[in-house]
């Protein structure tokens, strides 16, 4: 499977009209098929059963580099698995290549979900992580907390992960002064997913440094604490 012949599956299930509407809605200028989600999926799924890891990052990376909008979330959903075998940090040096392409949240989240994965299949990788949080690039910063979502999930952390997601909230303390509104949104969302699990470590990081935060962030950040 090339990506000049995955291009063309794709294009085959466009729907008339529906690339425009992505266009307004996304409000980033690059192409749009208009296909739908649920056939990006499928056709994600498919390949990940039949293509050997070679091919399919060579298809990623060929897909990515379309600037497709449809192709790049076709790209990450190919390398979205628990377990690739064998994990040769070829996947992840990919998706880390990408990560200076982002410039909207849907393509960014979509390759960061597909980070999620390899992170936590060796979280030694949040060293790399790390260098993110100082981008002089927004979407990077951005995605040093989206990719680091794994870490507010788990409800009885091991002191190994404690002390990672400890880790991360620095980041986030260090991001509060930071008013980009998807900055902001980025903590926010990061605490509120944590507080489904640690409410008091959330009240917490917002009583030290709500104060510097956007308002919309900190009513965000305490959506689910009642």
């Amino acid at each position: 499977m090339t990506p000049d012949a995955a291009l063309d599956l794709l294009t085959r299930h466009s729907v008339p009209g529906k690339a425009a509407d992505m266009a307004r809605y996304h409000k980033v200028d690059r192409p749009y098929l208009g296909v739908a989600n649920p056939v990006l999926d499928d056709f994600a799924k498919a390949w990940r059963r039949d293509l050997d890891l070679d091919t399919r990052l060579a298809l990623a990376d060929g897909l990515w580099r379309t600037n497709v909008h449809e192709a790049m979330i076709c790209a990450a959903k190919l390398l979205t698995q628990a377990r690739i075998k064998p994990d040769d940090q070829s996947a992840w040096d990919m998706i880390q290549s990408w990560v200076p392409d982002f410039d909207a949240w849907a393509v960014a989240d979509h390759a960061c979900m597909a980070g999620q994965r390899r992170l936590s299949a060796d979280p030694t990788r949040l060293d790399a992580v790390e260098d993110w949080t100082t981008s002089d690039h927004m979407w990077t910063r951005r995605a040093a907390l989206v990719i680091t979502l794994p870490w507010t999930k788990n409800r009885n952390p091991k002191p190994a992960e404690l002390d990672q997601r400890e880790r991360i909230l620095g980041w986030a303390a260090g991001y509060v002064a930071d008013h980009d509104w998807f900055i902001q949104k980025a903590v926010g969302w990061w605490l509120r997913d944590l507080s489904r699990r640690d409410p008091l470590r959330v009240q917490t990081f917002i009583d030290t440094h709500g104060a510097a935060m956007k308002p919309f962030a900190v009513r965000e950040a305490l959506r689910l604490i009642k």
